[in-house]
């Protein structure tokens, strides 16, 4: 168990990157009632941190919404609050309910009527977790935020850099592209180096009442995995009916709403000619769902929008130069060969190799093809450039 450090000498700096004692540090550390949260808020406790720990209540649990192996309501703030008074440090809920309804639950909805594949996890580090409760650790004097993601920050030679966890298993780079050049530099992650088992065992050693506790999964807010039926309670009568369309021009049938389909999707089309079918295109705006065989699912590039970039210099210059980099388009895959450039005047990338798959709303993570391990920024997918040409014609 780690203990705390009582012979820091003065000059050098603690676990935490500053150049004073632990207890002349304090830290705000984000605890959503889980494991990995916990773990942080223990360690830096038992390494003699001024601690505080606060919790988000996102979401009605009672009213809305109670799903197991969720996080942030109902008996994941009880959970946190029991961690809390264990290892002796104060704890505050922050009722976020309405600006995580706005920001996260609502941009969901509507980007799925939009005919867009949402990530509404980025969102909420984007909106939520690394804007308005970053403010209120500043707002509490604290030196930085700590939180239990999995994936590194390091000191780099233009400042601080963000890489992707030891532990290749948890990494959740993909969900953190996002964060800024100033959230990066107040913002720590000190489970970055570690494996997932450790982490357990480490709430083992500290006795932590959620030692047990199964991992969050999927989206907090959406019982069961239906997002169609979070989307219609959020805008009722969303589900409009239109044409399954295949991309050699024949109406195959009807569905109940573009928001039961995403790209790439095989089952429960509710059509069938004797060949495998995926979704390939959804046009909103015409509430057709185009279909066709998997290799219509290729795509040669993608242009992005709400672009972040932390590699040196400029995205616009890295993008002239055809800078190579790896690219991540689903969070479950490994991060593919490309470069930058551009198409229409907007940065772009372009994959070595055609992607499958790749669908407007989702993101777009970029790597550093030297040591890929290093996130050089990234956005979310704003347009797909098909290498079928019939796609971008229909």
């Amino acid at each position: 168990m780690t203990t705390p450090d009582t012979t820091w000498p003065p000059g050098r700096l603690n676990s935490l990157g500053f150049a004073k004692p632990p207890h002349n540090t304090r830290v705000v550390a984000a605890m959503s009632g889980g494991v990995d949260s916990s773990v942080v808020g223990a360690m830096l406790k038992a390494e003699g941190y001024d601690v505080i720990g606060i919790t988000l209540q996102l979401y009605d649990h009672g009213a809305a919404i109670e799903k197991k192996g969720a996080c942030c309501a109902g008996q994941d703030i009880h959970d946190a609050r029991n961690v809390a008074d264990q290892i002796g440090i104060p704890h505050y809920v922050l009722d976020y309910e309405s600006r995580f309804r706005e920001q996260v639950m609502e941009d969901f909805a509507d980007t799925y009527l939009a005919g867009s594949t949402p990530i509404p996890c980025i969102r909420c580090n984007q909106t939520v977790k690394f804007s308005d409760l970053l403010r209120t650790a500043k707002d509490l004097g604290a030196d930085c935020l700590a939180t239990g993601h999995y994936i590194r920050r390091t000191e780099g030679a233009n400042g601080p850099e963000l890489h992707r966890a030891a532990d290749a298993s948890r990494d959740q780079s993909y969900f953190l592209f996002a964060t800024t050049r100033e959230q990066l530099d107040y913002v720590r992650f000190p489970l970055g180096g570690l494996p997932k088992t450790e982490v357990r065992e480490l709430a083992d050693r500290f006795s932590l009442p959620v030692a047990a506790k199964p991992d969050s999964q999927d989206i907090c807010f959406v019982p069961e995995g239906s997002y169609a039926k979070v989307v219609e309670k959020l805008r009722p009568g969303s589900g409009r009916a239109g044409e399954i369309m295949h991309l050699d021009g024949r109406v195959l049938g009807e569905h109940e709403g573009v928001i039961h389909y995403t790209i790439g999707q095989r089952r429960g089309l509710g059509v069938a000619t004797g060949d495998p079918l995926f979704v390939v295109k959804i046009d909103a705006p015409k509430r057709r769902v185009l279909v066709g065989p998997r290799d219509a699912l290729l795509t040669r590039g993608l242009l992005l929008e709400e672009l972040n970039w932390l590699g040196t210099g400029s995205l616009e210059d890295a993008a002239r130069a055809g800078a190579h980099v790896l690219v991540r388009v689903r969070s479950t895959r490994p991060p593919v060969p490309g470069h930058l450039g551009f198409e229409d005047g907007q940065p772009a990338v372009f994959f070595e190799t055609p992607e499958e798959g790749v669908a407007r709303g989702q993101a777009a993570v970029l790597y550093d093809p030297d040591g890929e391990t290093r996130i050089l920024g990234g956005g979310f997918i704003s347009r797909s450039l098909p290498a079928d040409e019939r796609i971008a014609m229909a």
